[in-house]
């Protein structure tokens, strides 16, 4: 993460924005991503993917999502703790192409308090990622686990306890 102040829930109100830096995509990144994690034609091959609804290459989703999500961890959401899901919905809009330069915006759409785990609750964010033209190309919904900010218990230890007697 960059030297970013880290946030923790008592940070994060409903509407608060975030940006990410970008990530130039290109075509050796897409056919690398493919080759290992989604050996798709259209991910693959120039000549192959033309045929295909797509057109022309194009990456993988989970590349896409891959991208965002390391733009987030790196400069787009600076939670404590890091980014920890507990759940998510994901659709990809557009298709991403070699040469979109990519960057994430994120908005927070809901915070509440655990009432199990009070050390802790669920932010649920919007995180469009798009390209240079504003074309979005991916849209995550997701609950995130964000932690309470610590409280420091120092003078505490030794103080007198507290009594309601005789009142």
């Amino acid at each position: 993460m960059d030297m970013q102040q880290l946030l923790y829930l008592e940070d994060l109100q409903v509407g608060r924005r975030f940006v990410s830096g970008t990530h130039l995509l290109d075509e050796d990144q897409i056919k690398t991503f493919a080759a290992q994690f989604d050996p798709q034609p259209f991910h693959l091959d120039d000549d192959a993917a033309k045929g295909t609804l797509f057109g022309g290459l194009v990456a993988s989703g989970w590349h896409t999502a891959s991208i965002s999500m390391r733009l987030m961890v790196k400069s787009g959401l600076p939670i404590a703790g890091g980014l920890i899901g507990a759940g998510a919905e994901i659709s990809w809009p557009k298709p991403t192409r070699a040469g979109s330069l990519l960057h994430v915006e994120s908005e927070v759409m809901e915070v509440k308090i655990s009432r199990s785990r009070p050390d802790r609750g669920i932010v649920t964010f919007r995180s469009e990622t798009s390209d240079q033209t504003g074309e979005v190309k991916q849209v995550l919904v997701a609950k995130m686990i964000v932690p309470c900010r610590p409280t420091s218990n120092l003078g505490t230890e030794n103080a007198a306890p507290t009594s309601s007697e005789g009142t």
